[in-house]
């Protein structure tokens, strides 16, 4: 990370970190992932450079309003903006992201924010296909607190080890890391336990 933008973050702590995150999350261009910010601020909270509750609670609101922003925007004005789109913004991708979204509707959403490159253009695309407001709310919301909140936990619990981990992979490594792992802890596993759950449940209910 440039030496600049972590003098910013320790300088201005939660301020900086929620308009880093909040910014990239309209669409605006960032040199830096948010992961890598998210990642950074939690390994701050470990040194308690930042609080760590306070630093969770940045992290997640920025991502939560910033998109949420996003997908007002292309909801009242998305065919005007895909009618007259600049030549920097990809319609083809988007076109191809809200036809997936359009299958899965809420689930879309959620699924969409989990993926790394695809975040925001899941919610471009909930815009465009007009998901009712509070079906996204509540998508996102839980998309922000899972890996939002999961990468300021992975900062800090990887504490001192982030700078050694950093000087052995490349940034896109540890994030694929990272992100693989918060998908694994906080849906995968679920979902096995639901689906080995749910045959116990059928049984029980055939024996009542």
């Amino acid at each position: 990370m440039p030496p600049e933008l972590i003098d910013f973050i320790t300088k201005y702590g939660y301020l900086a970190v929620f308009s880093l995150i909040f910014v990239q999350e309209l669409g605006v261009p960032n040199p830096v992932p948010n992961e890598v910010i998210l990642l950074f601020a939690g390994y701050l909270a470990s040194i308690r450079v930042l609080s760590f509750p306070l630093i969770l609670a940045a992290g997640i609101s920025a991502d939560f309003i910033g998109t949420t922003i996003l997908y007002g925007v292309f909801y009242f004005f998305g065919d005007q903006i895909i009618k007259h789109a600049p030549r920097w913004l990809p319609v083809e991708k988007i076109e191809s992201i809200k036809q997936k979204v359009a299958k899965r509707g809420g689930w879309g959403v959620f699924f969409g924010r989990l993926l790394p490159y695809l975040r925001g253009y899941a919610s471009v695309a909930a815009g465009l296909l007009k998901i009712p407001p509070k079906k996204f709310l509540t998508s996102v919301i839980v998309s922000a607190i899972i890996w939002s909140g999961g990468y300021v936990i992975a900062g800090r619990l990887l504490g001192e080890q982030w700078e050694k981990l950093a000087s052995k992979l490349n940034i896109w490594e540890i994030l694929a890391i990272v992100g693989g792992a918060i998908i694994l802890i906080f849906y995968v596993i679920p979902n096995i336990i639901r689906k080995i759950r749910e045959p116990k449940q059928i049984n029980n209910n055939f024996s009542e």
